[in-house]
């Protein structure tokens, strides 16, 4: 019996573009990603390098502006749609299931998103979470089996009672193996 649910953000309560960021580099003149620039992104996302190291990694490995680096980086995000807060709301208000939040989100983005979204509206939605967990703050990131060790620990969260929604396989497959309940959605046909 399902007791616990954790959902990813991205594509799953907000919409994203996830090819836009590499649009928007490309047009920049960035054709090619380095393992480097992937590992910094990595490290970011996990919160282990700060805001302005990560810019200034970008900013002086591809002489791009900082001001068209960030808008680069937050292209992937869209809208957030609000019948999608209204379920959530719902769902909260229903005491039927514990609520949590996983998603591998940097501090560039999680700004973005309050910008899209407004200060009323993003509060809404993490109030309805017991935990509201983002990668860079603390300093784990899917799908390493790390992440959903800590959330299962810190919550008391026993893995068959929990389901995990989220929208990119290879999360998914690796919260089961934990013995995560899963639903790998589908956001081109699925919603929330």
């Amino acid at each position: 019996m399902i007791k616990n649910i954790i959902f990813d953000f991205g594509d799953i309560f907000i919409n994203l573009d996830k090819m836009a960021t590499h649009r928007a580099m490309a047009d920049l003149g960035v054709t090619e990603i380095s393992e480097d620039m992937i590992e910094v992104y990595h490290q970011y996302e996990k919160g282990l390098i700060p805001t302005n190291e990560f810019i200034r990694f970008f900013k002086n490995t591809l002489a791009i502006p900082k001001k068209d680096l960030i808008r680069a980086w937050n292209a992937v995000l869209l809208d957030f749609p609000k019948h999608r807060l209204a379920f959530v709301k719902q769902l909260a208000a229903s005491k039927k299931y514990r609520l949590f939040l996983l998603s591998n989100t940097n501090e560039l983005h999680i700004s973005r998103v309050k910008k899209i979204c407004g200060t009323k509206f993003y509060k809404e939605f993490k109030n309805c979470f017991e935990q509201f967990y983002l990668s860079h703050e603390i300093n784990f990131r899917k799908p390493d089996a790390t992440i959903y060790k800590f959330v299962l620990n810190e919550n008391n969260l026993i893995p068959q009672e929990t389901l995990f929604i989220d929208d990119v396989e290879e999360n998914t497959v690796a919260a089961q193996k934990l013995g995560i309940q899963v639903w790998n959605l589908n956001p081109k046909e699925e919603d929330v």
